[in-house]
């Protein structure tokens, strides 16, 4: 059995947060892979501090990869001017790992989760998917220029008590002339009421340092997967720990969080479950996993019904799911679940 609290925090941050413009790269160079190479395996992590930016990690692929590039692009393409110092330090994956792959196996050992709720249409809690609207909205401000003032880094954070915001909170990068009373007035009426509607009763908190000029790589160093409770369930529910970000589909870590949402959410969708709560787990190289559990919020075992209908080996999933295309680099902000149009996230009968 688990419960969720009823007093609870979570968080989002913008595109242009030094960890979440590691994981774009990350995922641009992972979509680069497949786009030529539907096959490829990529492990690449990111990280960029103060001018400069680390491209390392595995990679096997018959893709013709620009990864200085692909990373100038993104970054660009994020909202940042500033010409970074890049170097790439890649190799080809091991061939100790790829023996086990090539039979089907999975590419690491680990515990992956997967959960829904019936309290949101996404499925997901609610403090999660204010979290990310409010995140999103305030980049929406800066892309369409609403707000002129705004800057590519930022981040957003909801109290939730009883089902209801009580807190809610954006710390922002602007520009050096804008006051802060204009801050605070601007996104009180352009971002707060209009993701959270009526705000009377909840606590608006805006630049609580007041001042948020220096941002991005400039005063922070960013790195590929530490962002890893904003991708999922906002710290709310077990995370085994392994990233998403920068990797293909052969690594569980990824395609196994995707699938144990698919069945969660479908679990749910389908009336078994207010609340579901999914787990799997894998040896590196082997094709079944060492296990598949399933509970709703009473404690009910689901199992049985999540192993008759969802295949947890590596292939299976990838085949189920779609994920040799080149569609990551669009799920390395704002969380990976509860976006329509993703394959994880469809409702099917059960």
């Amino acid at each position: 059995m688990f419960h969720l609290l009823q007093y609870y925090t979570t968080e989002s941050v913008t595109a242009g947060h030094p960890d979440k413009v590691c994981d774009q790269i990350s995922d641009a160079i992972l979509d680069a892979a497949l786009a030529e190479d539907p096959k490829s395996r990529v492990a690449i992590e990111v990280v960029g501090s103060h001018g400069a930016m680390l491209i390392a990690g595995e990679i096997k692929t018959n893709a013709n990869i620009d990864f200085e590039k692909i990373a100038r692009k993104t970054y660009t393409d994020i909202g940042y001017e500033d010409n970074l110092e890049i170097a790439v330090r890649v190799a080809k994956q091991s061939s100790d790992i790829a023996q086990g792959v090539d039979q089907g196996g999975a590419g690491d050992q680990g515990i992956m989760y997967g959960y829904a709720t019936d309290e949101t249409k996404a499925f997901l809690p609610l403090g999660v998917v204010y979290a990310h609207a409010l995140a999103k909205k305030l980049e929406d401000l800066r892309t369409s220029g609403t707000l002129k003032w705004l800057r590519p880094d930022g981040k957003t954070q909801v109290t939730i008590k009883n089902g209801k915001v009580v807190t809610a909170l954006c710390s922002t990068q602007h520009s050096e002339e804008v006051t802060l009373e204009e801050i605070r007035r601007a996104l009180t009426e352009h971002l707060f009421k209009a993701v959270l509607g009526d705000i009377s009763g909840i606590e608006i908190l805006v630049n609580p340092t007041g001042r948020f000029v220096q941002g991005g790589f400039e005063a922070d160093a960013g790195l590929t997967g530490r962002k890893i409770m904003v991708d999922t369930y906002g710290g709310l529910l077990p995370h085994g720990g392994g990233a998403f970000s920068g990797k293909d589909s052969t690594k569980v870590d990824r395609s196994a969080a995707y699938m144990a949402r698919f069945a969660a959410k479908n679990l749910v969708a389908n009336g078994y479950a207010k609340k579901a709560l999914v787990s799997v787990a894998y040896a590196i190289g082997r094709v079944e996993p060492v296990m598949v559990e399933a509970f709703d919020e009473n404690g009910k075992n689901l199992s049985d019904i999540v192993t008759k209908n969802f295949d947890f080996r590596p292939l299976a999933i990838i085949e189920r799911l779609g994920l040799r295309k080149p569609i990551f680099q669009k799920t390395a902000a704002y969380g990976h679940f509860g976006v329509a149009g993703r394959s994880w996230e469809e409702v099917i009968k059960i």
